[in-house]
């Protein structure tokens, strides 16, 4: 463990810079469909969804795959992996000319995406145990502050240089952090032949008899589901409110980044609190707190409000990924930390993919407002299976245990 100090500050800035260029671009999807000619309105809140959920979509898929092999390999080289395939696949978005090649070149990347999820999976067993809390949330807020960068500057240089540039700097910016870590990230990762030799059927089966980490997918499904289906229309809704100068681009960013600054604030400290109090009390707290701070949104009736109102959201936000990580640290069985963080990503992804498509079609329904209503009661329903879930679980376990020393 003597290098995981070292290890955690550098993917802590190699997260930053992989964040900070793959937001650059992410919120302002719907205005680049209209830059290639898309104009009705409807068909741009349909597409953006749909392109937006299809990365996902491929990464649901293969994560799993991915998880297993860093099990068995390391996870190292699948943060390298990741990371150079994803520079490749990016700088090609930008030379995309309609629709269709940007929903294949979005399936592509989720395909071979995974920098994120391997980092996790990197601290989670190369730290100590008493400190996997802080790590992660360390770890977060590295990432977040990409999200906060990102988004910004994304606006800036959307105005000065348009869409399609921002891509090109997006792959650059992705290639830099993936050659620091394979130049400066050590792995303590030793192979075993029994590793090499695992059946992804038979480690699915051992997974999902521990009754814990179906609950903890479940929860992180929702927790996405929930958080990514606005994510998408939030230009949209800008646009809606009216932003100052008519600089929506610069707005949207704005709006995105002050979420990403209250997050980046609240996540070591919420990881500490986990370390200390139970990761399960944090993550309960912080998607009842993110549930009340989404119902405001409905009411909202200017620009301003909203930053306010997105930054308090932020603080709870903060409070979601990193314990959901240590939870599921926890209770993963030994030897396949990877491939629960694999299932993990699955299911975060399911929610990433269905989210967006939701949003997008209930917004034409009942409205974008009405949307955030909906995010707000999913999230109650998470935060209220979690609870019950982990404590009937307690309950039979103390039950399981009295019964044993009988």
């Amino acid at each position: 463990m003597k290098y995981w100090r070292r290890n955690l500050y550098i993917l802590m800035i190699c997260q930053f810079l992989v964040l900070a260029s793959m937001s650059m671009i992410m919120p302002f999807l719907p205005l680049y469909l209209q830059e290639m000619g898309m104009k009705n309105q409807d068909e741009v809140q349909l597409w953006a969804g749909i392109i937006f959920g299809a990365n996902f979509f491929s990464a649901f898929i293969f994560a799993p795959i991915w998880g297993n092999l860093a099990d068995r390999f390391g996870r190292k080289i699948m943060v390298l992996r990741s990371g150079f395939g994803m520079a490749i696949v990016i700088f090609l978005t930008g030379l995309a000319t309609s629709p269709t090649q940007l929903l294949f070149l979005r399936l592509l990347n989720g395909i071979i995406s995974g920098f994120v999820p391997a980092s996790i999976s990197l601290m989670s067993t190369n730290s100590p145990k008493e400190k996997v809390g802080y790590a992660l949330g360390m770890l977060q807020s590295g990432a977040v502050a990409g999200t906060i960068i990102g988004p910004f500057f994304g606006g800036i240089l959307a105005e000065a240089i348009g869409y399609r540039m921002i891509f090109f700097i997006t792959g650059i910016g992705i290639a830099i952090a993936t050659f620091v870590v394979l130049f400066f990230v050590k792995e303590e990762f030793c192979l075993q032949k029994e590793k090499q030799k695992s059946n992804m059927l038979a480690d699915a089966t051992r997974i999902f008899r521990q009754k814990q980490l179906p609950l903890l997918f479940g929860v992180g499904f929702l927790m996405q589901f929930a958080l990514m289906g606005a994510q998408p229309l939030m230009s949209l809704f800008v646009s809606e409110l009216g932003a100052p100068g008519g600089y929506i681009a610069f707005f949207s960013g704005l709006v995105a980044s002050v979420t990403g600054v209250a997050n980046m604030i609240s996540s070591p400290i919420l990881g500490r609190l986990g370390d200390r109090h139970g990761s399960e009390r944090v993550l309960f707290f912080a998607m009842i707190g993110t549930a009340v701070f989404f119902i405001p949104h409905m009411i909202v009736g200017s620009v301003w409000k909203l930053l306010i109102i997105r930054f308090l959201l932020g603080l709870f936000v903060g409070g979601l990924a990193a314990s959901l990580n240590s939870l599921i640290r926890k209770y993963a069985p030994p030897g396949k930390i990877s491939t629960v963080y694999g299932y993990n990503t699955s299911a975060t992804c399911l929610g990433n993919m269905l989210g967006p498509i939701c949003g997008g079609f209930f917004s034409g329904l009942i409205g974008i407002r009405g949307v955030f209503l909906l995010i707000a009661v999913t999230l109650f329903v998470a935060a209220i299976l979690l609870k019950i879930g982990l404590r009937i679980k307690a309950i039979q376990h103390g039950s399981d245990s009295a019964l044993r020393a009988g």
